[in-house]
């Protein structure tokens, strides 16, 4: 059965990981071209969006993605995996470019400057969703064929095209499933019920390590 891949060079892969796990998802970690085979879709996690378009080079995953990508795979880039996706990038030069956005680096500034809210995303869950901004992005535009599903201020928080979806936030490090459920479905993957009562970050030491 087709599962979904997380980009595992750098940023937040175990916890995306566990989160699928968590909902019945077949998950695994991609290091290399091969690790795409059979895959509905891939998560480009938060990290460090310099250091990782240098790496998705360096390992040739920058070519394969977009390969994969035109032949159906499914994409969901959070926080820098965004800025990876998005094909304008106010300060700096684009990634993989494969969805019309404009999004901003460090559009709030230092770290100190991270924080927790909570919002309403109705195309994504019932239940105000928790959201985590680490030294996040702005996404400033959409191009034609680009939906908002949050627009927090002046800017987009998350949006999504028939095949992609970016968040500038980190659903990965909230109790809440929702937006891996969301991509999940729009892989066309089932998903089970989960509790999200009793989940916080570092329960994922639970779960078997990362294969080398």
């Amino acid at each position: 059965m087709a599962g979904i891949g997380v980009l595992a060079l750098q940023g937040g892969v175990v916890e995306h990981l566990e989160h699928l796990q968590r909902l019945g998802v077949g998950a695994t970690p991609v290091k290399k071209a091969a690790d795409l085979d059979g895959l509905a879709g891939l998560i480009i996690p938060g990290g460090e969006s310099t250091c990782l378009r240098r790496l998705l080079h360096l390992y040739e995953l920058d070519e394969a993605i977009a390969e994969r990508f035109r032949a159906g795979l499914k994409l969901w880039g959070t926080c820098a995996g965004a800025i990876l996706l998005a094909k304008r990038v106010v300060d700096g030069d684009p990634g993989l470019a494969l969805i019309d956005i404009e999004i901003a680096r460090n559009a709030f500034g230092s770290q100190l400057a991270s924080f927790n809210t909570v919002a309403d995303v109705p195309a994504v869950a019932a239940a105000p969703i928790p959201l985590t901004f680490i030294r996040a992005p702005k996404i400033t535009a959409l191009g034609p064929g680009v939906r908002s599903l949050l627009r927090i201020d002046d800017y987009y928080a998350a949006a999504e095209d028939d095949a992609i979806l970016v968040t500038a936030f980190h659903p990965e490090l909230t109790p809440s499933l929702a937006f891996h459920r969301y991509f999940a479905t729009k892989c066309g993957i089932a998903t089970v019920e989960a509790d999200e009562v009793d989940w916080r970050p570092g329960d994922w030491t639970r779960y078997a390590p990362l294969p080398r």
